[in-house]
């Protein structure tokens, strides 16, 4: 019989193909991977291993909790940047898990230049990255202090960051022209970077940056959402498969012989002759960004929509065109898929739900779900 949770099936398998994917796209540039927010909510404990054994070296974190457990993840040898920089008194954390901490603001490098100094460190042992503003307003040095940063050679010199990167505000909207005024001030002010130090790695493109073309490569891409099933080719076919698989067991199943109103607010009325199943999952487990406002799913192949509100730890959908829904629910349990591929799939989502694939995806995160993973 079937369980009292949602089963959420990820193929590690997938992901790696997909890493493989944007690897040979941007077969002249660094790949990393972005496993922040537990892998988009599919399990980093799981998803970083994979990735390293495909060669991943190279990962980016956003809070130091995640950092710390995730530098456990990998080998000596990979990278993990702290997207969030520095939080007060962690300095020794940092270093002693060998994290790279992205500095966002001036205060933030004289702080950590400060610190370093007093603690007996130097750029070798205690590495650190740079982020500047190229356009979101959202993180990042102004493009004025980073002049000014550089202007100063010996500051600079001191700091030595592995890695200056910036972040594309509409990477999604390949036509827009902030996009080009992005790329051209990243790499005006790069390519100064680049003659004080050589070494230097720039970085600019997320998923869908990547795929703007070769130009906006540089020496790293940060793919994310498109390791995760995300399409990230703007108006195109997408190249990455679909990783993850959603099903909800039906708690309850019953024929009605009356018009009953469904859920709070009784807002849908049923009426005789339809079947309905109660599954297990609700706004609680994500179901609210996962089906949106006209949700469905599938139930032995056959299409089904939710009826009724979702609520906190069950929805409801009507089962009726489902021929064998009871017989099969009597023998060994029916269950409802509500994310895997086709309309199912991320891209389908997002456009159905006008919510961000992101979105969509983390939202499984906080969910009951029994997870298997496939491929490890």
């Amino acid at each position: 019989m079937n369980e009292n949770t949602g089963t959420l099936t990820i193929d590690l398998s997938a992901i790696v193909a997909n890493w493989c994917a944007v690897a040979a796209y941007a077969d002249s540039s660094v790949v990393s991977a972005v496993i922040k927010a537990d892998a988009y909510g599919l399990g980093a404990e799981h998803v970083a291993p994979a990735l390293y054994r495909a060669g991943c070296r190279h990962f980016f974190f956003a809070t130091l909790h995640e950092a710390i457990a995730g530098r456990s993840l990998v080998g000596a040898d990979a990278q993990c940047y702290l997207l969030s920089g520095v939080p007060g008194g962690s300095e020794a954390d940092i270093v002693r898990h060998r994290l790279v901490p992205v500095l966002s603001s001036l205060i933030a490098v004289n702080r950590w230049l400060a610190w370093r100094a007093g603690a007996g460190f130097d750029a070798g042992s205690a590495p650190a990255a740079v982020k500047f503003d190229t356009g979101m307003t959202r993180s990042g040095l102004a493009v004025a202090e980073l002049q000014h940063l550089l202007g100063e050679a010996e500051r600079w010199a001191k700091l030595s960051p592995v890695l200056l990167m910036s972040h594309l505000a509409v990477s999604d909207e390949a036509d827009n022209p902030q996009n080009r005024r992005q790329r051209d001030a990243f790499f005006a002010l790069g390519a100064q970077a680049k003659r004080l130090q050589p070494d230097l790695l720039l970085s600019l493109a997320n998923s869908c940056g990547t795929y703007l073309g070769r130009d906006y490569h540089a020496d790293l891409v940060r793919p994310g959402a498109a390791l995760y099933g995300f399409n990230p080719v703007v108006g195109g076919e997408s190249p990455m498969l679909p990783v993850a698989r959603l099903s909800l067991p039906v708690m309850s199943l019953r024929t009605l012989t009356e018009p009953s109103p469904v859920g709070y607010g009784a807002e849908y009325t049923a009426q005789p002759g339809q079947v309905l199943a109660v599954v297990a999952g609700g706004y609680a487990d994500g179901l609210h960004r996962i089906l949106g406002c006209a949700g469905y799913g599938y139930c032995l192949g056959v299409k089904v929509p939710v009826v009724g509100r979702i609520s906190m730890d069950s929805t409801v959908f009507d089962v009726t065109a489902v021929a064998d829904a009871r017989e099969v629910y009597g023998q060994q349990g029916l269950n409802i898929d509500v994310l895997g591929e086709g309309d199912l799939s991320l891209d389908a989502l997002t456009r159905r739900n006008q919510a961000l694939g992101y979105e969509v995806l983390t939202s499984v995160r906080s969910g009951r779900y029994r997870r298997i993973y496939q491929g490890e």
